[in-house]
């Protein structure tokens, strides 16, 4: 579709229009002075409609509806009783079309306040001031083009909410069926319970007293989903939750809060240590969507446990990673009232079985010891890496004047990332210490002796899906700063953790929008490699690559080496304006094989400059299928749980009850996540449901009826 001219000047369109654009669809809701007057549109024209005395006096009539009728049966038949169930019944119409809803401005009964008209637009109402509309931008959701679609409601006498007015027809493309729970207004409707963790965190989450109840003889109480009634009460997170402390009342509250969250998702996940005494230590957590994230990048988790609530003394750690646009993702997240080596041992011994015992590649922790050893026991097969930021941290402490000085730093932060081999290492390390006299220093020391779990040059066969880059690093290191600070109440923290969680999977949101929306522009845009890397990667991942195709293919020098075979060869490459340093690669053309010895694929899984730049010398204008990592590619989270994709997992669910049971709910579970809040995706499983049923049902008589006849 092309874009449209935008209404000529003088139309006052920016004074007098029935909205003032909001991004995040609030109200523009403005005084009541400021509603008297409100312009509409007829066939393209303006005109005024005065609301007064005589616009109260009219009576009931029949909504007129400019453009396609079709759909529009519900939204103008039904009545409503409230400005909230408005706004609802057009997002719910607006969903089922394909497009986004912003709220307008609302006239009022004459002398009052109460509302006597409410507008409501497409979001793409309007336009934004200085952009210019393109056929590129005309169908992005962030752009304005001055969509006339809209609807009006009035209210009468008796508080009853009807559409007087709908404008039905858009001037952009509507949203397919499959992207439809992408649009920001449906994101209410999609994850209600997002705005029910937001609300509990603002209101503070109590329950009625009375000590918990746990099984006689029980040390967990996993997925202790209960029949119990929703019956908590919200209360004022003021003076009443500051005034709570770790005791019976304030750990019934948290058990409550994980029962009912429980109760409101099938995957939910949480499971307490008791003590000697039977008292609640340590408790952990995860949701359905985080046991779904893990399936899909649990080959990098970090584990953070600095996190200390100084009001109970007590320590809040999360377990997180990143998903397919290069964010932080939630796993999981544990309260523990200590930092024994038990505690640890349960917490991850907990955190596995809530994963179905899937070990991840790599595991990055900061500077414990006693961490470190529960990590051996637990995870013997991960690569435990200390996190970069962590030993920066400490570094601040630790050596005190050396912090200040530019030449210690470059050459402490060279000896954690800079080097490009074990020798460069040392060389580095010895040099350092040398130089500033730093012999005798006791944490150096402590920390040289762990170098294998920080130092990059001794980790480049590990995969850390770039956790250690800016800047991811200073997003993974001040994850829970806010959270650890301010709550007292420890189900306050939890729903707080909560919220963390949801705002992320916001953002996930919205990028997932942006990737189906378009491509990302391609700074090349006849370039076939950057073209197929732009199809394949998400946004985010596709510049990460695009800079690194730019570096490889514009500032790099080669020399070809030769090789006996010649399907393979191999190049010498030097990065322009960094130094020396030469990076070897050995290229099979015959079966598209690379191997660079910086060793970018194998950490982070994106290919590096080097091999970039071997591809082009050879004209080679794909990237090879076995170079791109799922992970990061737009179908990162599709067909994860259909075993058939994989001939190991299928054969052990046709042979294992239990394994199959597994996938099977995990499976229905994804399922039931994407059909949530579209009515013909809902619609579409519930037939493909009753289809299985069915076809089940007449295998189960055809298998009754044999071994009846067998019996005779």
């Amino acid at each position: 579709m092309s874009p449209v001219e935008p209404p000529a000047a003088g139309a006052d369109q920016a004074s007098e229009g029935a909205v003032v654009p909001h991004d995040d669809g609030g109200d523009g809701a403005t005084t009541e002075a400021q509603v008297a007057v409100v312009v509409v549109s007829t066939s393209g024209d303006e005109r005024r409609v005065e609301y007064g005395d005589d616009a109260e006096n009219e009576g009931e009539e029949a909504a007129t509806v400019q453009g396609s009728k079709e759909g529009t049966e519900e939204l103008l038949r039904k009545v409503v009783y409230s400005e909230e169930a408005a706004y609802k019944l057009y997002c719910d119409y607006g969903h089922r079309m394909g497009f986004s809803i912003r709220k307008g401005k609302q006239s009022y009964f004459t002398g009052t306040k109460r509302i006597r008209t409410k507008d409501y637009f497409c979001s793409k109402e309007g336009l934004k001031e200085g952009e210019k509309l393109t056929d590129a931008n005309f169908n992005d959701p962030h752009t304005r083009t001055n969509c006339r679609a809209m609807v009006r409601f009035r209210v009468n006498d008796h508080g009853e909410w009807k559409v007087i007015r709908l404008v039905s027809d858009h001037n952009h493309n509507l949203a397919r069926p499959e992207e439809r729970h992408l649009l920001r207004s449906a994101r209410s409707l999609i994850a209600g319970r997002s705005s029910s963790v937001e609300a509990m965190l603002y209101a503070g989450y109590q329950v009625p007293g009375g000590a918990p109840q746990l099984p006689a003889g029980s040390t967990s109480a996993t997925n202790n989903v209960e029949n119990s009634k929703q019956q908590n009460l919200l209360l004022g997170y003021g003076a009443t939750a500051k005034a709570l402390a770790v005791g019976t009342g304030d750990l019934q509250s948290l058990v409550s809060y994980l029962k009912s969250r429980a109760n409101e998702d099938g995957m939910f996940y949480w499971d307490v240590q008791l003590d000697q005494s039977g008292r609640m230590t340590n408790f952990f957590w995860r949701d359905g969507r985080s046991r779904i994230d893990y399936d899909c990048f649990s080959d990098v988790v970090v584990f953070d446990s600095t996190y200390r609530l100084s009001k109970q003394n007590l320590i809040c750690t999360p377990f997180v990673g990143v998903n397919h646009h290069w964010q932080t993702t939630m796993y999981g997240c544990a309260i523990l009232a200590d930092e024994s080596m038990s505690a640890f041992v349960w917490l991850f011994k907990s955190f596995l079985e809530s994963m179905g015992n899937r070990h991840p590649q790599s595991i990055f922790t900061n500077l414990d010891q006693v961490v470190s050893k529960a990590i051996e026991e637990v995870f013997p097969n991960t690569c435990h890496r200390i996190a970069h930021w962590h030993i920066q941290k400490n570094a601040h402490s630790r050596l005190g004047a050396l912090n200040v000085s530019k030449g210690f730093n470059k050459m402490f932060t060279k000896c954690i990332q800079g080097c490009d081999s074990e020798a460069e290492f040392e060389e580095t390390w010895a040099q350092m210490i040398n130089e500033f006299k730093l012999q005798d220093n006791k944490w150096l020391k402590k920390l040289y002796k762990l170098k294998r779990k920080w130092c990059s040059a001794l980790n480049k066969c590990t995969f850390d899906g770039g956790v250690e880059y800016e800047p991811q690093c200073d997003s993974m290191s001040n994850i829970f700063n806010s959270v650890a600070d301010k709550l007292t109440s420890l189900s306050a923290i939890a729903v707080a953790v909560d919220k963390h969680s949801e705002d992320w999977r916001e953002k996930e949101l919205e990028e997932d929008t942006r990737c189906l929306q378009k491509p990302p522009a391609c700074i090349i845009k006849h370039s076939d490699i950057l073209n197929h890397a732009a199809k394949e990667y998400t946004h985010r991942i596709y510049k990460l690559f695009e800079t690194d195709f730019l570096d490889g293919c514009g500032a790099t020098k080669f020399k070809e080496l030769p090789c006996e075979d010649n399907n393979t060869h191999q190049f010498e490459m030097t990065m322009q304006g960094r130094g020396s340093r030469v990076c070897t690669v050995h290229f099979n053309m015959s079966t598209m094989e690379l191997s660079c010895s910086c060793s970018k694929f194998e950490t982070m899984g994106l290919l590096c400059p080097h091999a970039l730049k071997a591809l082009s010398i050879k004209n080679v204008c794909k990237i090879p299928e076995s170079y791109i990592l799922k992970r990061w590619t737009k179908e990162a989270k599709k067909w994860v749980f259909n075993p058939k994709q994989y001939e190991t997992s299928y054969q052990e669910c046709m042979d294992d009850d239990a394994a199959y049971c597994n996938y099977v709910m995990r499976y229905a579970y994804d399922l039931v996540t994407k059909s949530q809040g579209q009515d013909e995706l809902r619609k579409a499983l519930w037939e493909t449901l009753e289809s299985g049923e069915k076809e089940l049902e007449k295998h189960l008589g055809n298998d009754t009826q044999y071994a009846a006849s067998f019996a005779t």
